[in-house]
């Protein structure tokens, strides 16, 4: 059987690490060709070999799509090299800081806005040219967060509400050319970002992010990415301005219902996809906390 997304071509950003390398492999596992864009010191090619490895097509691109010059380029490496494009998926972004707002350094607040606002925009304007040849789609990481905010990261929470606000501009904008627009948006991953080991979560923090979810756990990355790959398959055709939530129930969540869960319904699912960079997203990143 042909896959869900047997010839067409995605761009998947952020896709050495975490959430991103799920979508890679997911996607690449349903039939597309896959362009792995990450920053330089992300395990991009890496991503890319053990793609090849199970059978499927990928290419690497790094660099920092937040910058207009490489964000374009992106854009025409996928055209060049496989002469069309089908999906734009947006994930990359930063989850710098653990800080209250009146602490929150600027400096972290003006990378945040860079890496999370500026290389959706630049990659989207870029790629819409293309995918209104195709009929194509756009995905979008949105997250809960940015529907319900974030203490102790107003700022993320904020750039993920933008998002959604732009991604629903796009949809109705540009539904007139055949493309459509869509965000996913995860509650807690089982990734760097959530564990206080790697990331800048501390431990009360991750005790709440979980206890908070109605399932009890984490979601795994795969989990998400199965989403990305039902929205970017035709299978959606009728999906357009959606903001796709994938958070355990943590948006309908009163307290720490996650609590209540029993033992044997916290194991998350095995998964199919084999992963080797769930927990590497916040290396060199400069990721911190800020106590009061």
């Amino acid at each position: 059987m042909a896959g869900r997304l047997e010839n067409k071509v995605a761009i998947v950003t952020g896709a050495g690490t975490g959430i991103g390398e799920a979508i890679a492999h997911k996607f690449a596992k349903e039939g597309a060709r896959v362009v792995v864009a990450g920053l330089v010191d992300d395990p991009v090619k890496e991503v890319v070999a053990a793609i090849g490895d199970h059978g499927g097509t990928a290419i690497p691109f790094m660099g920092d799509i937040a910058d207009e010059e490489t964000a374009q380029s992106c854009i025409e490496i996928a055209v060049e090299r496989y002469g069309r494009l089908d999906v734009l998926v947006n994930n990359a972004g930063v989850f710098l800081v653990t800080a209250e707002t009146q602490d929150y350094p600027v400096e972290d607040f003006d990378r945040t806005i860079h890496n999370n606002i500026r290389s959706v925009f630049l990659m989207t304007k870029f790629a819409l040219p293309h995918l209104r040849k195709t009929h194509g789609n756009i995905i979008s990481a949105g997250s809960e967060s940015g529907m319900i905010g974030l203490a102790q990261n107003t700022t993320y929470g904020g750039t993920k509400g933008w998002i959604h606000a732009f991604m629903r501009g796009v949809a109705v904008e540009q539904a007139q050319h055949g493309v459509r627009a869509n965000c996913v948006c995860p509650g807690p991953v089982d990734t760097a970002w959530t564990h206080k080991e790697t990331g800048p979560m501390t431990a009360k923090m991750e005790q709440m992010v979980v206890e908070a979810t109605p399932l009890g756990r984490r979601g795994t990355p795969e989990e998400i990415a199965n989403v990305y790959a039902f929205l970017a398959s035709d299978e959606a055709s009728y999906v357009t301005g959606a903001l796709y939530v994938v958070d355990g129930g943590t948006t309908i969540a009163k307290g720490p219902v996650g609590a209540e869960v029993p033992d044997e319904l916290k194991e998350p699912p095995k998964g199919t996809l084999e992963l080797e960079h769930s927990l590497d997203g916040m290396e060199g990143k400069g990721a911190h906390r800020v106590e009061p």
